[in-house]
């Protein structure tokens, strides 16, 4: 059995994240129990001992069927009759506690069902094709993912397979998580007649894994909860102390996050919006984050304003007016409704300060995203059904369905990116101690960005993810053959970190003989991307060796070192001026140019795209007219970008030479990745030869792409 006894230690009634209709009284989860030794009632009304459920079922549901939970009620009462807790309560009081959780966040009736039943088959002589004739295959399908959960023991060993158990069952079906999450959160309430030792490290586990998990499902009511319990387990000083801030704030006889909510109330009522302002207490590891980030906390530090309204508009609306008639905290300001977090929350978050330095936090969200919020994932409800499907019998429900994969288990049409990508390496993992501290690594990423493929698809990347990462993400082991990246357009380093909606283009080498550097290994940031790195080299430990640098790493030309372009060609209209090319752009008729004059009477030429002209104007430097003059010659500054390869410097001069170019000077940067990055200032005696000459090097075998010089160097 996984339930323990009552803990006299734990941390006391810690405010409840789901905000309960007005009215409705604080449910005592650890008394509720007792009321199941009432036993079952008839047929026609509800046992006494789920009403609490059932009020809570029918807050989100009034239309629910509930004669699922009555016989899945009978049917666990009369399994574990006669077990006990170590607390001397009847077990029912274990299932029943987890079920109100979920009912308490808004699961629907399949979930409670199975809830009510989810140590049934672990601990009684139910089977699964029992609770399949009774309850349909939806119910079985979920019991069983729980109950695969709690077959292995908890241990150093034995976390790893676990843990991979839990991940898979979470891809079928993210409810199965849902309810094992609030198996754990009562287990945690009543931890407290195990021996210490037992204690932290079931505390450590939830601290490693649950509670990231709780996190990255959006399930933050169950989330903060555990937070506060592993809290009081694994740092009770830092918690004893936390409380001691929290009661003495408590019995202050001012409250200013009460009269900022006043004042914000007044305001919205002035601007005609209808809100809802309530008072959310922080719970007491957010308590202790805050005090370690601001010193000595003040009264409206204990706790942040949340305002609720019915529309998405209405949220910026509301924003509106705060910003306008109180002072607002500009560096507090975050829009998650037009960007949602990668599980599913959005809000508007901001502060507005009073004018004795008291500063509140003030959350904005509709009523709907509030409920996603706090439940996450449980408030998406069933992801196999329509709303009219229900569990009533197995006669009425189909033995599967079309989620159902080639192998039998089902992929969640909810699941979220993130977790397909946890799915997907977690086959890979070559030992336990892999997938265990990846999988902890992985977790510990609390943000994700989402960039695009040329055609049009997107790929989910946990923040600081580099291009080697987009890689691996996109085309799994065959990204050993990458060769290049384009990041919006331009070629960019496989090193490079994306950024939240860049545009990704990979160049895939169509040599069999490609293969991966060991310097991929220190820009990887993904599981999947390392583990296929670190099983490549492993197999090829002779080709893991770094790569020679060609000898030519830098080859200045016989003429000397290079000079800034001449400017014979430009015709400016400021006479006696001294006109130059401006080397960010190296602009060649016939490019579209403009003038900027600059310190010593030089009137500096750039193409007319050049990204340096706005800041030259925005920083009100005269502009000058320039046109091109007579003579058709040239200078310019090209780069190449080719794979590493002997003679490839000769090759590449070779071919300039022959277009009839002067090399001004060349030079080529130590190779990185597989690639060389070549820059070549060089001398056209007819700038209508340009593109021949581009052409003409790309050509030499390896180079794969030539473009013109438009760094972003400020213009001088």
């Amino acid at each position: 059995m996984s339930a323990e006894a009552t803990n006299p230690a734990t941390p006391g009634p810690i405010t409840p994240a789901v905000q309960r209709r007005r009215g409705r009284p604080r449910i005592d989860l650890r008394r509720l129990g007792r009321a199941a030794l009432l036993g079952p009632a008839g047929r026609d009304r509800l046992p006494d001992a789920i009403g609490h459920v059932v009020e809570a079922h029918r807050a989100h549901h009034p239309d629910a069927d509930l004669d699922p939970l009555r016989r899945a009620y009978v049917l666990a009462e009369s399994s574990h009759r006669g077990q006990m807790r170590k607390s001397g309560e009847p077990y029912i009081t274990h299932p029943l506690a987890v079920t109100l959780i979920l009912a308490e966040l808004g699961a629907e009736t399949t979930t409670l069902t199975a809830s009510l039943l989810h140590d049934t088959v672990e601990d009684t002589e139910v089977t699964l094709d029992q609770v399949r004739a009774e309850f349909g295959e939806e119910v079985r399908y979920l019991v069983d993912g729980v109950t695969k959960l709690e077959k292995v023991d908890y241990g150093a060993a034995a976390e790893p397979e676990t843990f991979r158990k839990m991940l898979v069952a979470t891809g079928s079906d993210v409810r199965v998580m849902s309810i094992k999450l609030a198996d754990r959160l009562h287990n945690m309430r009543t931890l407290g007649v195990m021996r210490p030792e037992k204690q932290e490290r079931i505390a450590k586990v939830t601290s490693d894994v649950l509670i990231p998990l709780a996190e990255r499902l959006g399930v933050q009511a169950l989330k903060t909860e555990l937070e506060d319990l592993v809290f009081a387990i694994l740092r009770p000083e830092e918690y004893a102390h936390t409380r001691e801030l929290i009661v003495k704030n408590s019995s202050r006889t001012d409250d200013p996050l009460a009269e900022i909510a006043e004042e914000v109330r007044g305001v919205l009522r002035e601007a005609g919006l209808q809100a809802e302002v309530l008072i959310r207490p922080r719970h007491f590891v957010s308590v202790h984050r805050v005090s370690r980030k601001r010193g000595e906390l003040r009264g409206a530090d204990f706790g942040r304003l949340l305002v609720l309204v019915n529309e998405d508009a209405d949220c910026y609306g509301v924003l509106g007016e705060l910003h306008t008639c109180l002072t607002p905290v500009v560096s507090e300001f975050k829009d998650f409704i037009a960007v949602p977090k990668f599980n599913l929350y959005q809000s508007l978050h901001t502060a507005v300060a009073r004018p004795d330095g008291q500063v509140a936090e003030v959350l904005i969200r509709t009523h709907q995203m509030h409920k996603v919020a706090e439940a996450g994932v449980i408030a998406l409800g069933n992801p196999y059904a329509s709303p009219a499907d229900s569990v009533d019998s197995a006669e009425e429900q189909p033995d599967g369905d079309g989620s159902r994969a080639a192998d039998g288990e089902r992929a969640d049409p909810t699941r979220p990116g993130w977790l397909s990508r946890l799915l997907d390496w977690q086959e890979a993992a070559p030992d336990p101690d892999t997938f265990w501290s990846t999988l902890r690594e992985d977790l510990a990423q609390d943000r994700e960005i989402t960039v695009f493929r040329p055609d049009g698809g997107t790929l989910g990347l946990p923040a600081g993810a580099s291009c080697v990462d987009a890689a691996y993400a996109q085309y799994g082991e065959d990204a050993h053959a990458c060769i290049g990246v384009r990041v919006n357009g331009r070629l960019a380093r496989l090193s490079t970190v994306l950024s939240d909606g860049d545009t990704v283009q990979l160049l895939m080498g169509q040599d069999a003989a490609s293969e991966p550097s060991r310097e991929w290994l220190e820009h990887a940031h993904t599981p999947v991307a390392r583990i296929a790195i670190t099983r490549w080299l492993a197999a090829h430990p002779a080709s893991a060796a770094p790569s020679e640098a060609p000898a030519e790493t830098r080859r200045p030309a016989a003429d000397g070192p290079a000079a800034r372009p001449a400017a014979a060609d430009v015709v400016a209209d400021r006479p006696g001026a001294t006109v130059r090319l401006a080397g960010c752009c190296t602009p060649v008729p016939p490019d579209g140019i403009t003038g900027f004059s600059v310190r010593g009477g030089v009137v500096t030429v750039h193409r007319v795209e050049c990204a340096a002209v706005e800041r030259m104007k925005s920083v009100g430097r005269a502009e000058v007219e320039v046109r091109w003059g007579d003579s058709s010659e040239c200078r310019v500054t090209l780069f190449a970008e080719s794979f590493g390869r002997p003679h490839l410097l000769a090759d590449l001069t070779e071919a300039i030479a022959l277009e009839g170019v002067a090399i001004v000077s060349a030079t080529v940067e130590p190779p990185s990745q597989q690639r060389v990055r070549h820059t070549y200032t060089l001398q056209l005696p007819d700038a209508a030869h340009l593109p021949a000459l581009m052409r003409a090097m790309r050509n030499v075998p390896g180079v794969f792409d030539v473009s013109r010089a438009h760094h972003q160097s400020a213009a001088s």
